[in-house]
């Protein structure tokens, strides 16, 4: 059985991961208006990952015993001043998430919830890969720089990535 508080935190990661990918789809329909559609797949590709992530931990707590709550979204921005001005704003909440994902881990250790602490060293290890991820897109457009060319081959090889299955079969 889950015990409460991590069960109420886990709730609260669902909602955080969720919202994630809330963003990521507001930022693909912004590259979309800028027919930047390479970049709106990457991020479609992303959040369809944050998604994947939410159903972890709907699937942790459901499998311990523990009650699904689901919380309200807020609204995510919509406009961002430039393709780069998004992805930092993808970098910075990548960077909030990692804080979550560590508290949690924190509060998985106090209780001595080693189930939890495994399942949560899985998302330990994704956000350091998340944070890459998105660094090495903004060190990307910041040498293009203004350069229209640049931002459309960049735009073209962003637009390769593609989703993974949400979870493997054994975690559905």
């Amino acid at each position: 059985m889950i015990g409460q508080r991590i069960q109420d935190v886990m709730n609260e990661q669902i909602k955080h991961e969720t919202f994630s990918a809330y963003l990521y789809f507001s930022m693909a329909a912004f590259f979309h208006s800028k027919s930047l559609d390479g970049m709106a797949q990457w991020m479609k590709a992303q959040a369809q990952e944050e998604f994947a992530h939410a159903l972890r931990f709907f699937n942790h707590i459901n499998d311990r015993g523990g009650r699904i709550e689901l919380q309200a979204l807020e609204k995510p921005q919509t406009v961002w001043e430039s393709p780069l001005a998004a992805f930092k704003a993808a970098l910075q909440h990548e960077e909030f998430i990692t804080s979550k994902i560590n508290d949690l881990a924190k509060m998985a250790d106090e209780e001595n919830d080693r189930a939890a602490a495994i399942m949560l060293q899985w998302f330990v290890t994704e956000q350091v890969e998340e944070e890459a991820n998105v660094s090495t897109v903004i060190d990307m457009l910041e040498l293009i720089g203004d350069s229209g060319h640049g931002l459309l081959m960049a735009d073209r090889e962003l637009g390769t990535r593609v989703a993974g299955p949400i979870l493997p079969p054994q975690e559905v």
